[in-house]
C-alpha cells in the first residue's frame, strides 16, 4: 500500500478559472504564468489545463524548451530573460521569448554573434524596484536594440507592487508612467497581473499575465476566492494512518506544546513539513476528516501531523483528510499559517504525487 497523500489537480478548474481572467480582461490576449512548475501543480499536466491562453510566462530555458518539445506552440516569455551568452541561441532556436531589464542584459545582446531572431520584451521599473529599466531610458535602450539584426523588439512590460490593494494610489501612478515611457511605440503592452486582472481594468492593456488566480486563489484583499467565482484546483488529501486514545494532560508531538483537555482520540495524518505542509501552522488549524472539519494539534513533524477526533466519534484509521483544496480554502490554511497561498502551492515536494483529474475522472 502506497502512502496515502497526494496533490490532486483539477485541470477543469484550471480552465474554468482562465475563463474567469479571459471575461474580465474580454480585450486583451492573455499570457498564463505557469512559473514555480505552474505554482506547484506540474508544468505539463497545468498546461493541459490552461491550454486556451494565448501564451505562457515561465522562468527557466529548460522548462521553455520542454513545453516546445511537447508541442506547445504558443508564445513562451521567460520573465527574468536570460542570464549567459549560450542561451541566446537556444532561445531564437526554440523562438522562445526573453524579458530584457538590465544594462547587462543588453550589453550581452550586444557583445554576442548569434543565430537570430530573438524576441524581446523589455521590462522596465515602474515602482516596484525589483528588475527593470528606469522609465527614462526606455528611448536609448529601443535605440540600441533596433541596430541590432538578431533581436526583434515585441512589446513593453511592467509589473504591478500594490494591486491587491484595491484604492491603493500607487497602481494608478504605475500605469501612467508604464503609459508615458512607450505610448509612442506600436508594440504589445503589458503590465496587469492577477490583481491588475482583476481589480485594476485600466491596465489590462495588450496583454494581461494572471498567476495566482488561474490556480484558485484570491489575488485580491477586498474579494474571496469564491466571491471571484475561482475554484481551487488543488486538493492536498491524505488519510489517517493511526489513531491513538490519550488521556487527559497527555501532550501531543514534538516539544509537547499541546496538552489534551480531557480523555480523547487523535488522529494521526500522513503529512508533514516534509510534504510541503507549513510547520508552523497553529493549533486550530483546520483539517476535513471525511469532510468534516477538525482541528490541527500539536506540533507539524516532517512526516505526520495529529489531529482532533473529538467530534468523530466514528473516524477510523483509513478515513481521508483533506489538508487544503474544495471545501476548505487554501487562503483561510494560508492566513492561519501567516503565510500566503503562493507559498502553500509551490512548496508542496517533488515526493508528493501529482494526480490530474478532468471533469472529476
Amino acid at each position: 500500500m502506497t502512502r496515502p497523500l497526494r496533490a490532486v489537480i483539477h485541470l477543469a478548474a484550471l480552465a474554468h478559472n482562465l475563463n474567469i481572467a479571459r471575461k474580465l480582461a474580454p480585450h486583451s490576449k492573455l499570457m498564463a504564468v505557469v512559473k514555480a512548475d505552474a505554482y506547484g501543480h506540474g508544468l505539463v499536466g497545468a498546461v493541459q489545463g490552461l491550454q486556451a491562453a494565448d501564451g505562457f510566462a515561465l522562468l527557466t530555458t529548460d522548462q521553455a524548451i520542454h513545453l516546445r518539445e511537447m508541442g506547445v506552440d504558443k508564445p513562451l516569455c521567460l520573465l527574468e530573460g536570460f542570464f549567459e551568452p549560450y542561451e541566446l541561441t537556444v532561445l531564437a532556436g526554440y523562438g522562445v521569448a526573453a524579458a530584457l531589464h538590465s544594462e547587462t542584459q543588453l550589453r550581452i545582446l550586444e557583445s554576442t554573434r548569434f543565430k537570430g531572431p530573438l524576441d524581446v520584451w523589455v521590462k522596465l521599473d515602474t515602482g516596484m524596484h525589483r528588475i527593470g529599466f528606469s522609465p527614462t531610458a526606455v528611448t536609448d535602450v529601443v535605440q540600441r536594440l533596433l541596430v541590432l539584426d538578431n533581436v526583434r523588439l515585441i512589446g513593453f512590460m511592467s509589473h504591478l507592487a500594490n494591486a491587491d490593494q484595491q484604492g491603493d494610489p500607487a497602481t494608478p501612478k504605475q500605469l501612467d508612467q508604464f503609459i508615458n515611457a512607450c505610448s509612442v511605440y506600436t508594440e504589445p503592452k503589458s503590465l496587469a497581473n492577477s490583481a491588475g486582472v482583476v481589480a485594476w481594468p485600466d491596465t489590462h492593456l495588450d496583454w494581461v499575465r494572471p498567476g495566482i488566480m488561474l490556480y484558485g486563489s484570491s489575488p485580491v484583499d477586498a474579494k474571496s476566492a469564491q466571491e471571484l467565482g475561482l475554484q481551487p484546483t488543488m486538493d492536498l488529501d491524505s488519510a489517517l494512518i493511526s489513531i491513538k486514545s490519550l488521556s487527559r494532560g497527555d501532550s501531543v508531538g514534538y516539544g509537547g506544546t499541546w496538552v489534551c483537555p480531557q480523555d480523547m482520540r487523535i488522529g494521526v495524518v500522513a503529512g508533514g513539513y516534509g510534504d510541503g505542509y507549513p510547520r508552523h501552522a497553529p493549533h486550530g488549524t483546520p483539517l476535513l476528516v471525511n469532510g468534516r472539519a477538525a482541528p490541527l494539534v500539536g506540533r507539524v513533524s516532517m512526516d505526520m501531523m495529529t489531529v482532533d477526533l473529538s467530534q468523530h466519534d466514528d473516524a477510523q484509521v483509513g478515513d481521508p483528510v483533506r489538508l487544503w483544496g474544495q471545501g476548505l480554502d487554501i487562503d483561510a490554511i494560508a492566513k492561519k499559517a501567516g503565510t500566503i497561498a503562493y507559498e502553500l502551492m509551490c512548496g508542496v515536494t517533488a515526493r508528493v504525487p501529482r494526480v490530474y483529474r478532468d471533469h472529476g475522472s
